[in-house]
């Protein structure tokens, strides 16, 4: 008798997507969250922006929808950057009845294609009704999330260095179009979550011809006003290409 996991039934399961939204405050890295209808009316439960996929959509599709339904964004720049297929992730049969429940179906596997996006903090967000509540939270201080959310958001943190040292300029995104020196640094710092001297920091500017300083200084500051400097695209690319 074959003993081996051919005698197990084959996976019958759903698939779906999820959103690592990421966010930047001039301090600290935020991700987007949504707080899910929950079975207990007090219960606050945040989690990740995702969905089932439709019968007729791909995964690329799913997820600007998802993030075209949380921002009301249609176009935002993502990145797929890994799976989660293991069984435990339907573990928790709290996590199993809302699911039950919010999409009608019997679901015993949950499969997840995840999806990285960034998005300017301030941005103001066309949230769809379907959503309670949606926030900001600090990457470094985030609830304990239904199924395996947690740990999709610690490989996004991952993922997002990998996608700067391809693409610096994606960074821009999370900035505002005029930015001091120290934002940019501090932006640094919490991707790569370790500190930077300043001095070094500004060398690091220097050989990055893409980042223009402009004829304008901070307002109405109580110490000494830092100038602004902006990103330039078309340097950025005539550099790109040349390398």
């Amino acid at each position: 008798m074959n003993t081996g996991i051919t005698d197990y039934p084959f996976m019958q399961t759903f698939v779906s997507v999820d959103c690592v939204v990421l966010g930047f405050d001039k301090n600290r890295l935020n991700v987007l969250l949504v707080q899910r209808n929950t079975l207990t009316p007090d219960g606050k439960d945040l989690k990740l922006p995702g969905s089932l996929i439709y019968q007729r959509e791909d995964t690329d599709e799913a997820a600007h929808r998802v993030l075209n339904e949380l921002t009301g964004i249609k176009k935002m720049t993502l990145k797929q950057f890994k799976s989660f297929t293991s069984p435990q992730r339907t573990a928790n049969p709290d996590d199993v009845a809302w699911l039950e429940i919010a999409y009608h179906n019997k679901i015993d596997r949950l499969i997840t294609i995840a999806y990285l996006s960034l998005c300017k903090i301030n941005r103001k967000l066309n949230i769809a009704s379907k959503y309670k509540t949606v926030d900001w939270r600090p990457v470094d201080d985030l609830p304990q999330m239904p199924f395996d959310h947690n740990q999709i958001v610690n490989t996004a943190l991952k993922e997002i260095r990998n996608w700067v040292e391809n693409e610096p300029a994606i960074l821009f995104e999370l900035l505002p179009t005029k930015f001091t020196a120290a934002e940019l640094r501090r932006l640094y710092e919490a991707v790569y979550d370790k500190r930077y001297d300043v001095r070094n920091f500004h060398k690091k500017m220097a050989g990055m011809d893409y980042i223009v300083p402009l004829d304008e200084k901070q307002e109405g500051v109580s110490h000494r006003a830092a100038r602004f400097y902006k990103f330039d695209r078309i340097l950025y690319n005539k550099r790109k290409t040349k390398i």
